[in-house]
């Protein structure tokens, strides 16, 4: 098997099996207070209703929670779930390719032994960087318009990988100035700021979730950097007995 076919392969095994893992801990720790989250986001609009009737300047809330009806959602029970767990594991196969192809340009091999220390990055990139300043938000939570929360994720992510592709490439006085600017950036640029408007979610529910999303992305990852070197080695010694049986 060639080198990128293994790679590849590897990665795709290990983001399935972490995949799975991380959907399960999702439906038991996260899902269930994202639905109860719901409950609060549906009571809001006669909550606003009930305001725009005694206030003339109530229009803006009104609007800001505005939901459209038509939009498709699946039902739920076992649609909702099974389409759940299906994002959640696409979205980790995404994450295990990215991760090995940051192993392939920069040339820093991922092992069984480093596993973790990759995983640690990945999670400290995607996660903890940006929920810093931009924690995990829960349906029916006021929040700033997604293009902007969007555009800052991905320049933290970016930012914050880059410094430790530069401590792990060049281990000098120089690169960790560097990468210790890059992180910190973002964060003094500051996250896009929320709309002055009270949350719906009670704000011990809002810290449940934003602590159990963490924790649940911290098991993937610390799972799929050493299952990424360990079926990349598994491949590997798979190989090697049919590359001897070649003849010359």
């Amino acid at each position: 098997m060639k080198l990128f076919q293994r790679i590849f392969f590897a990665a795709v095994l290990a983001g399935l099996a972490a995949g799975l893992v991380m959907s399960a801990l999702q439906q038991w720790k996260v899902v269930p207070l994202i639905l109860a989250a719901e409950v609060y986001e549906n009571a809001e609009p006669a909550h606003e209703h009930e305001h725009a009737a005694a206030s003339t300047d109530a229009a803006a809330p009104v609007a800001a929670h505005e939901h459209d009806e038509n939009a498709w959602a699946p039902q739920d029970g076992f649609e909702r779930t099974a389409y759940t767990v299906l994002a959640d594991v696409l979205g980790c196969l995404g994450f295990a390719l990215v991760l090995v192809a940051a192993s392939v340009v920069f040339k820093i091999e991922i092992t069984v032994a480093n596993g973790v220390v990759w995983g640690l990055c990945g999670w400290i990139v995607f996660h903890l960087a940006p929920a810093f300043s931009l924690p995990p938000e829960l349906p029916g939570m006021p929040a700033a318009d997604l293009a902007a929360r969007q555009t800052w994720w991905w320049g933290t992510a970016i930012a914050t990988a880059a410094a430790f592709l530069l401590v792990a490439k060049w281990r000098n006085s120089a690169a960790i100035a560097i990468a210790a600017a890059l992180i910190l950036v973002p964060h003094i640029i500051g996250a896009p700021a929320q709309p002055e408007e009270a949350s719906a979610v009670p704000a011990h529910l809002a810290t449940a979730f934003a602590a159990s999303a963490l924790t649940v992305s911290a098991v993937f990852w610390l799972l799929v950097g050493p299952l990424i070197g360990f079926f990349n080695e598994l491949l590997s010694r798979a190989d090697a007995p049919a590359a001897r049986s070649v003849p010359a």
